[in-house]
């Protein structure tokens, strides 16, 4: 067998070179481990770096024919969006702030002017500090109190390892003070004289709260709090009303939060309750009361209430319920906010916002939406004392629209909708909600849109991601049109594995269910088809990350359903991940998909459906997948792996294409229009597969 290095006559063939290990009795083979260089995360390996390069030299050759489509589209994408543009200005203390998007630029500006009157100020330009890198990504951006300074971060090569400055705004200068390794907020405590922060470790988890005095080393630094549990992640905010600095820590099912004078951050600490296996909590605080969600006696999260000088004694203020799933609360100085979905009956999995009083607590004021189906939430909302909410609102056949929400009118004001320079008829559009019966009896929703004057059984995108409890919500996508005005109905299946329908139905699909979430998919797929949306064959499907584990699992279950498949940066290896507890993520992991190193059920549960160690000798759909070769979440050689195996195995002569993006992470190249040249190459693959000539 030819070596990874070989010349691109045919598509590249990485060598196999025998390895196996034996745990709970099974042995695994695993002839591509060698694709994991072993100086990790510096990736040095002439080979594996061959191999990669390879790969990319055959995706860029069978994409070659592509490229006037991958033109078209590209064209038709930028077109929708309205390149000089700026966000509704909002208020801040003294300040009004935006952003904006000058005409051509990947990257935004950060404008502020006084409300009292004066000229826009230029607070941070990231056009500036992206010249002349290939990735550039602003993580945290916070502006003091007083208005004088702003903090922020910047990852300049996707490794999601940020490094925060300090900016005095009445000097434009940077401040000497300079923290790298940042993975978090930066949150302004003591009067505007210190910084809370969180370090990635080496291991890439942020186990720390650390606070820095403006004008001193970093290594000097005061750590305020250290987790042990190397599963659990640490972070800090303020409270609504900016008293209390808020610590919390948490792995994806267990959570504890402390609480500190944010004028003293170095102060006593409070413990609000100490973590109990399987609940979960943050909390908030006004006029000496606490406001704590908490899942602890109902899956769906209740709001409670406890004194401060006892913050452990909670008192139901909104109960638990099996209709609604309380997803937060945003407390304000005269009222708070209620955000959720309903999980069954009409508008089940819609988002709901309801203004509640504390005065009145059966005083309860829903925001009514004019669509049927939609996605809403509060947007930025930075004041303690408001009456008028920022929202924002969209469905699949609405653009993005802004509104201030009257709280003592009940009253919606439009502030800006999206623009789509190249134009957009909503009225040519039309969107439904389903519900579609998996095998085992379960209705699962699907959210659909497509044109009025689409006939028949044509081409369907189907889209999920299912992990985490993260819902997918029925919002708007310009980029989606070059699909749907081509003929495409696009399809959104809620499947278990996210939180669409309450926290029952995030269970559902994690653990020793998640097998559910790739069933859920496959029976959308096949329901969809017997509503006369589609054929076996005409569908093409795409998910990243847990929902390119999702691409992975369906492929092997259900090849002929599907007529082409993208799977960015996928979750394939997900046996040899979970065993692997050196790597960033997986002590986290463990309570999503089970421990496989102490659990022999979860092991032989995880080997039964992970992607890598399934793939067989069959026929598989063409197949388009990608990856970061910084990517700390989804590492490289995941994805290398899965394509090295099937393309030993698989017994068609289908397109097989993987590109490693060799200078970018988890979520691909940076700025605007170059992640949306990615996409356009995603569609322009999928109409080829499909044979879509338009």
């Amino acid at each position: 067998m030819a070596d990874s290095t070989q010349t691109l006559s045919g598509p590249p063939q990485a060598a196999k070179k025998p390895h196996s290990f034996t745990r709970h009795g099974v042995t695994v083979e695993d002839d591509y481990a060698w694709l994991r260089d072993p100086g990790y995360p510096e990736v040095t390996d002439a080979e594996v770096l061959a191999h990669l390069e390879a790969e990319n030299g055959w995706f860029e050759g069978r994409m070659a024919g592509q490229q006037g489509k991958i033109d078209l589209l590209f064209k038709e994408m930028r077109a929708r969006i309205k390149e000089a543009d700026r966000s509704v200005p909002q208020k801040d203390g003294d300040y009004l702030y935006w952003i904006e998007f000058e005409e051509g630029a990947e990257y935004k500006k950060w404008w502020r002017k006084p409300v009292a009157g004066g000229p826009d100020e230029l607070i941070l330009d990231e056009v500036a500090l992206a010249a002349g890198k290939e990735y550039f990504n602003l993580g945290a951006i916070s502006t003091s109190a007083n208005g004088k300074l702003l903090a922020y971060s910047v990852d300049d090569n996707g490794s999601e390892r940020f490094t925060a400055r300090i900016k005095d705004l009445t000097t434009g200068e940077l401040l000497a003070d300079e923290i790298p390794g940042t993975l978090s907020a930066l949150v302004w405590v003591a009067n505007d004289t210190g910084l809370v922060y969180s370090l990635a470790n080496e291991q890439w988890r942020t186990d720390n709260a650390r606070l820095h005095w403006l004008g001193q080393p970093a290594d000097s630094d005061v750590e305020l709090y250290h987790e042990d549990d190397e599963g659990f992640r640490v972070g800090s905010s303020l409270s609504a009303n900016e008293q209390w600095l808020l610590i919390g820590t948490s792995d994806h099912e267990t959570s504890e939060t402390r609480m500190v004078r944010a004028d003293d951050p170095l102060g006593e600490q409070i413990l609000v309750k100490p973590r109990q296996k399987g609940v979960e909590y943050d909390v908030d605080e006004r006029e000496g009361v606490l406001y704590v969600h908490t899942n602890d006696t109902h899956e769906n999260f209740r709001l409670a209430t406890a004194p401060l000088t006892n913050p452990g004694e909670w008192t139901t203020l909104i109960e638990g319920s099996d209709a609604f799933y309380l997803t937060g609360v945003d407390l304000f100085r005269d009222f708070y906010v209620a955000e959720g979905r309903k999980t069954a009956g009409v508008g089940a999995g819609l988002d709901q916002i309801e203004v509640r009083y504390y005065d009145d607590p059966a005083r309860v004021e829903p925001v009514t939406f004019p669509e049927a189906s939609y996605s809403a939430e509060l947007s930025n909302n930075p004041e303690w004392h408001v009456t008028t909410l920022r929202l924002t609102y969209e469905s699949m056949v609405s653009p993005s629209t802004v509104y201030d929400y009257d709280v003592s009118t009940r009253t919606l004001e439009v502030l800006k909708v999206q623009e789509i320079p190249s134009g957009y008829d909503a009225s040519l559009y039309a969107t439904e909600r389903l519900e579609i019966e998996a095998r085992d009896g379960t209705m699962v929703p699907v959210s659909v849109v497509y044109r009025r004057d689409r006939a028949g059984a044509g081409p369907l995108h189907l889209y999920a991601y299912g992990a985490y409890g993260i819902s997918i919500d029925p919002g708007f996508s310009t980029a989606r049109l070059s699909l749907v005005d081509r003929g495409f109905a696009y399809a959104i299946a809620h499947i278990r594995g996210g939180d669409d329908l309450g926290r029952a139905w995030y269970k559902a699909g994690k653990l020793d269910r998640r097998t559910n979430t790739f069933n859920d998919f496959v029976d959308v797929a096949k329901g969809l088809i017997a509503r006369g949306f589609t054929e076996a064959g005409k569908i093409s499907i795409s998910g990243g990350s847990a929902g390119g584990e999702l691409m992975g699992a369906v492929v092997n279950s259900d090849p002929d359903l599907f007529g082409a498949v993208v799977a960015h940066v996928p979750f394939v290896d997900v046996l040899n991940t979970m065993l692997d507890d050196s790597l960033p993520l997986t002590p986290g992991e463990w309570p999503e998909w089970g421990n496989p190193i102490e659990d022999k059920a979860a092991f032989e549960l995880i080997l039964g459906y992970s992607p890598y160690d399934q793939v067989t000798a069959q026929a598989y759909p063409p197949l388009m997948v990608t990856a970061g070769l910084n990517d700390p979440r989804v590492t490289y050689w995941e994805p290398a792996k899965w394509v090295a195996k099937l393309r030993e195995v698989k017994t068609d002569g289908n397109e097989l294409i993987l590109k490693t993006n060799m200078g970018a992470g988890h979520g691909g190249k940076s700025g605007r229009f170059e992640s949306l040249k990615e996409t356009a190459e995603e569609f322009a693959f999928i109409l080829w597969q499909l044979g879509v000539e338009n």
